[in-house]
């Protein structure tokens, strides 16, 4: 089947959403978390992983290993997916946000991000941090997965107060099955 057989340029009413990602890389007992500038579009002032959206030319594995690199000059490893979301603002365009773990052998950064300020944060010490609003939830799964775990499939939306709502599910590998 051809581009034009896609039927991408058919999205009249259809939710759309921009690919992005996301990655919680580790040393030891620590995880490294970015403090988003103040004058961020984004989460100011709040903690996430390192990530950002997807070029036209990449999988979500080379993106996210990309913005790692371009972020932190990090070299890392045990790459792995732990969740995938479809993150509905209210809006008719979502994000879908694919989350990853990797490791590195060696704590020393490139230097400053144009994001914000890099920490290595133990893992303790996480939940104390103004973190991005799903992280004290989803932070403590993604981390403590067993590398051989399925991913988690997370759907995002907000109530009518504007509160974070998360729907989690996961493929249990054994019987083909949603949980």
């Amino acid at each position: 089947m051809g581009a034009a057989l896609q039927g991408a340029d058919d999205n009249e009413g259809r939710w759309l959403t921009v690919p992005r990602t996301v990655a919680f890389v580790c040393h030891e007992e620590s995880v490294l978390m970015i403090k988003r500038r103040q004058d961020s579009r984004v989460y100011p002032g709040r903690y996430n992983g390192v990530g950002g959206h997807l070029e036209r030319d990449e999988d979500p594995a080379s993106g996210v290993l990309r913005e790692i690199s371009e972020e932190t000059g990090l070299e890392v490893s045990h790459l792995r997916l732990r969740a995938v979301y479809n993150i509905d603002p209210g809006g008719r365009q979502g994000v879908l946000l694919f989350v990853f773990t990797c490791t590195c052998d060696s704590p020393a950064l490139s230097g400053p991000s144009q994001e914000g300020e890099l920490h290595w944060i133990l893992r303790e010490d996480l939940q104390s941090l103004p973190l991005v609003e799903d992280l004290p939830q989803m932070l403590p799964l993604i981390l403590d997965m067993a590398d051989e775990a399925a991913p988690l499939f997370v759907h995002a939306s907000y109530d009518c107060n504007d509160k974070l709502q998360l729907r989690i599910s996961q493929v249990d590998t054994d019987v083909d099955q949603f949980q």
